[in-house]
C-alpha cells in the first residue's frame, strides 16, 4: 500500500516538476545512461540479432533495477523517476524557438534548434523542411517523452518510468535501419515498438479529441499511418496531420541514408504557424495525459488493494 501511494504522489509530483523546470542542462540521468550505454556497445557490439538482444535486455533491466531502487525511496523516489522518463516540456519549448527564429527570419538558428530535436540530418533543411521536421518530432515524441512514460508509469509505478525511458533511450542510440545496426539493434527497436503501442494510439485518441477533429484525425490515421515504417510514429504522426489539416512526410536524409517517407495528410506542408499550433495541441495532449495517468494509478492502485 505504501508504495502505491508513493507511485501515485510521485508520479504527480515529477509531472509537475517538468512541467515547471523542464529538463535540467547538465548531468541529465538520460544523459547519464546514455553515456553507459555508449562505453558498453564499443565493447559488446556485434553484428548479431543475439548479442543485441542481450545488450537490449541488459540495459533495460538496469533501468527497471533502478526504478525498483527509486520506489524503496517512496514518493521522492518515484518524483525523481517521473522528473527523469518525461520530456514533453522541453520539446515544446523548443518547437517554440524554431518558431520564434523563423518568424525572424533566423533560418540559420532554426536549423541549428531542430538539429536537437530529431536525429536526421539538417544542414541543408529550408523553412518548409525544418517546419516538417520540428513537427513530426513533436507528433512522435508527445507519445515516446510524455504520454508512453504516463502509461507506463500508472501501470507500474517507478520501474515502469525507468524500464520504460531504458527501452526509448536504446531505441534512440542503436534501433537504426542502418547497416551498422540493422541486426545488433533489431531487439532495442522491437522492443520499444511493444512499448509504445498502446501509448501511441492513446496519444492519436486525445489528439482527435483535443483538436475538436476527432474525425480528421482518424480518417488521416487510418488511411496514411499504416504506410509509415514505423508502427507507432506513423499513427501519432498521421493523428496530427489530420488534427491540424497539414501534410508530412517525404525525403528525409539521414546519416545512414536517405529514406523516402509516405505521404501522411492531405494539407499542405506545415509553415511556422502549424509548428506552433503542434507545440499547443501537444501542451494540451501531455496535460490530459498526466491527469489520466494519475487517476488510472489510484484505480491500479485501489484494485491491487481489494485483491484477495
Amino acid at each position: 500500500m505504501r508504495h502505491r501511494n508513493a507511485d501515485t504522489a510521485g508520479l504527480a509530483a515529477g509531472t509537475l516538476f517538468d512541467a515547471l523546470f523542464g529538463d535540467p542542462q547538465r548531468g541529465h540521468p538520460v544523459a547519464v545512461f546514455g553515456s553507459g550505454v555508449a562505453a558498453s556497445e564499443k565493447v559488446l557490439y556485434r553484428d548479431d540479432r543475439v548479442r543485441g538482444a542481450v545488450f537490449a535486455g541488459w540495459w533495460i533491466g538496469i533501468g527497471v533495477l533502478a526504478g525498483v531502487l527509486a520506489r524503496r525511496l517512496g514518493s521522492a523516489g518515484t518524483t525523481a523517476a517521473a522528473f527523469s522518463a518525461l520530456g514533453g516540456t522541453s520539446l515544446c519549448r523548443i518547437g517554440d524557438e524554431i518558431a520564434d527564429a523563423l518568424d525572424a527570419g533566423d533560418v540559420d538558428g532554426a536549423r541549428t534548434r531542430v538539429a536537437g530535436l530529431v536525429g536526421r540530418d539538417t544542414t541543408r533543411l529550408d523553412e518548409a523542411g525544418i517546419c516538417r521536421a520540428a513537427v513530426e518530432s513533436i507528433a512522435e515524441n508527445t507519445s515516446d517523452a510524455a504520454v508512453a512514460p504516463l502509461f507506463w508509469g500508472a501501470i507500474a509505478g517507478a520501474p515502469g518510468l525507468l524500464g520504460y525511458r531504458a527501452a526509448n533511450t536504446l531505441d534512440a542510440m542503436v534501433g537504426y535501419r542502418s547497416e551498422k545496426y540493422l541486426r545488433f539493434g533489431w531487439a532495442s527497436a522491437r522492443l520499444d515498438d511493444a512499448a509504445n503501442y498502446a501509448p501511441a494510439r492513446a496519444t492519436a485518441a486525445l489528439v482527435g479529441v483535443i483538436s475538436g477533429r476527432p474525425r480528421d484525425a482518424w480518417i488521416a490515421v487510418r488511411r496514411y499511418a499504416g504506410q509509415h515504417p514505423s508502427p507507432n510514429a506513423g499513427v501519432v504522426e498521421a493523428a496530427f496531420a489530420g488534427a491540424l489539416g497539414i501534410g508530412l512526410g517525404g525525403r528525409t536524409e539521414y546519416p545512414h541514408g536517405v529514406e523516402d517517407r509516405p505521404r501522411l495528410g492531405a494539407g499542405p506542408g506545415p509553415r511556422a504557424a502549424d509548428l506552433r499550433a503542434a507545440v499547443t495541441l501537444s501542451r494540451r495532449v501531455q496535460r490530459a495525459s498526466a491527469l489520466a495517468a494519475v487517476a488510472l494509478r489510484i484505480i491500479v492502485g485501489e484494485g491491487r488493494r481489494h485483491l484477495p
